[in-house]
């Protein structure tokens, strides 16, 4: 496994949004990141990783990320009231961004075609429902950099979903309106294809440095998560079939 690149310093607090509430914590670089620990589900800590890969692999501007260590003492000394939902050891970790806004149906508008069709496939690869957004609203789980003025990709805690709906898939997600052009594009689909293979390339090196004790809620007891289902998931992309919807 790889060793972790961030020791964790302080906990500042805890967020009050998204189903896994992230801590929001300094690391030992001096930077703020959104933690999820052990309270996050070692489901969650597990797609979170996968999907962060391989999304830097697609080319797709995720926020930085990196598995980050949080010291016994913090958990010990009880620094915070909640400090036993983050616990001690590995945890996934990605980085605050200065100036973050949440897409809106407005700024979805500022988004290129070529970059919101990256964001479409790849949640489609990795069967990522969790990118709302309607006219009526919802949460894309997704930000608009204010200071760049781009788009960059969080949250991949619900990837891999055993439910995974298309339809609904395609009636709510943020980039929808782009399915058409992808899917009656032969060109283009070989071209997402090809890029999706070259993202599974990278894939033993990731399983490899998925920390061991995220495959076990508890000593003996495995998490909600196996490597197969994962591997089947992305192996789709192969298939002749991968594009076809209801």
């Amino acid at each position: 496994m790889t060793e972790p690149t961030v020791v964790i310093e302080e906990i500042l607090r805890r967020s009050n949004q998204g189903l896994t509430r992230p801590f929001v914590c300094r690391g030992d670089d001096g930077a703020l990141y959104y933690v999820k620990g052990f309270g996050a589900g070692r489901r969650s800590q597990i797609c979170e990783w996968v999907s962060a890969q391989l999304a830097t692999a697609f080319g797709l501007p995720i926020a930085e990320y990196a598995l980050a260590e949080v010291p016994i003492e913090l958990v010990d000394a009880r620094v915070f009231p909640e400090i036993n939902d983050l616990g001690s050891g590995i945890v996934f970790a990605s980085r605050e961004l200065p100036h973050p806004q949440e897409l809106t149906v407005t700024t979805r508008g500022l988004v290129s075609p070529e970059l919101a069709m990256d964001v479409l496939v790849f949640d489609w690869w990795l069967h990522n429902e969790d990118r709302h957004l309607t006219e009526r609203g919802g949460n894309p789980n997704l930000l608009w950099d204010m200071q760049a003025g781009g788009l960059v990709v969080i949250d991949h805690n619900q990837a891999f979903d055993r439910d995974f709906n298309d339809g609904r898939f395609l009636k709510s997600h943020v980039f929808s309106e782009y399915w058409n052009t992808i899917f009656c594009d032969l060109v283009e689909r070989n071209r997402y294809q090809s890029r999706m293979a070259d993202a599974l390339k990278k894939l033993p090196d990731i399983r490899v440095n998925i920390p061991d004790a995220w495959w076990f809620f508890d000593e003996g007891v495995p998490a909600d998560v196996t490597w197969d289902e994962i591997a089947a998931c992305l192996e789709r992309c192969h298939r002749e079939d991968f594009w076809n919807t209801p």
